[in-house]
């Protein structure tokens, strides 16, 4: 089986690393252009083509993949199935239906649950239990595909999107491998989506990460671990952006968003209903911190608010 992989991140590289592994034949490596990052403006090469690059595999990086001369380049590099994920770019009904397997996604959720750009953050903030990988046949919809395969995974009281996206990205790549030879056999029963069923993850913004303390403690926790390490959750003291890193849910009740007591670890703000314990954060300007070191500097005391 010749495949073509499209994909651009971290999560993506997972799944190219577990298709070389496995010794499948890659005519070709699809990702996007280089992009400038980090005060030099450098552009960097996408986590895909440096895996890529250093297998010899073949790298294109389309501006635009969806035209007319870009897909017919895709041609050049005969595959029997286009193997994406996390490629950043939709794709047409022409390039869907080129190779004779057609093209499949590696999504990091069971669906037909969190369709869209950020289902790993959605999983963490609405406090799901569970989830997944889903390979799927692609169509022209947004993720809404036949299922051909999944794998899922428990989630820890403590996941992170961090440690999150790294579980699934190795599980993403376990489950490709799984998929194709059962795909290439004929093996598989595609299984139409239930679109009462799903939900939408859109792209995580910057502002998403702002704290409304009038939120449930439950709820505030989940966000700190959903946007943990971006674009991470973050409050106001003394017209200060304040970047919450770690917290726990806490007993206490007070006017959302007032500090309730410190000791020499961490200090307890109020929320709509509980309260959190502060345990990491970073002031504006300066490195991550222990709660421990920032209180030896700043002056936080029971009545003082936050946001």
């Amino acid at each position: 089986m010749k495949i073509l992989f499209m994909g651009t991140p971290d999560f993506a590289a997972g799944s190219l690393k577990s298709l070389i592994a496995a010794g499948y034949e890659i005519s070709a490596v699809v990702t996007q252009p280089d992009r400038p990052k980090g005060r030099s403006g450098k552009p960097v090469f996408s986590p895909v083509k440096e895996v890529a690059l250093q297998a010899g595999i073949p790298v294109l990086q389309p501006e635009k993949i969806k035209r007319p001369e870009e897909t017919a380049r895709l041609l050049e590099y005969p595959a029997d199935i286009y193997v994406i994920a996390a490629f950043g770019q939709i794709l047409s009904k022409e390039i869907l239906e080129q190779p004779r397997l057609g093209c499949i996604n590696v999504h990091a959720s069971l669906l037909p649950r969190y369709r869209g750009a950020s289902p790993i953050q959605r999983v963490i903030l609405d406090g799901e239990k569970s989830t997944g990988i889903t390979i799927m046949q692609m169509n022209e919809g947004l993720d809404t595909g036949d299922i051909l395969y999944t794998k899922s995974i428990d989630l820890a009281p403590d996941e992170t999107f961090e440690t999150l996206h790294d579980r699934l990205m190795v599980l993403g790549g376990e489950a490709l491998t799984e998929a194709l030879p059962l795909i290439e056999a004929g093996k598989l029963t595609p299984v139409k989506q239930d679109d009462s069923l799903s939900c939408y993850a859109p792209l995580i913004k910057k502002e998403d990460g702002l704290i409304d303390w009038k939120r449930s403690s439950d709820e505030i926790y989940s966000q700190i671990r959903a946007f943990n390490p971006w674009p991470g959750a973050f409050t106001y003291s003394s017209g200060r952006m304040l970047k919450i890193w770690e917290a726990q849910p806490a007993s206490g009740s007070g006017r959302p968003g007032e500090i309730l007591g410190a000791d020499k670890d961490s200090f307890t703000v109020a929320c709509g209903s509980g309260a959190m314990k502060i345990l990491s954060l970073q002031p504006e300007g300066k490195k991550r911190m222990e709660t421990s070191a920032y209180l030896l500097g700043n002056k936080t005391e029971s009545g003082m608010c936050l946001g």
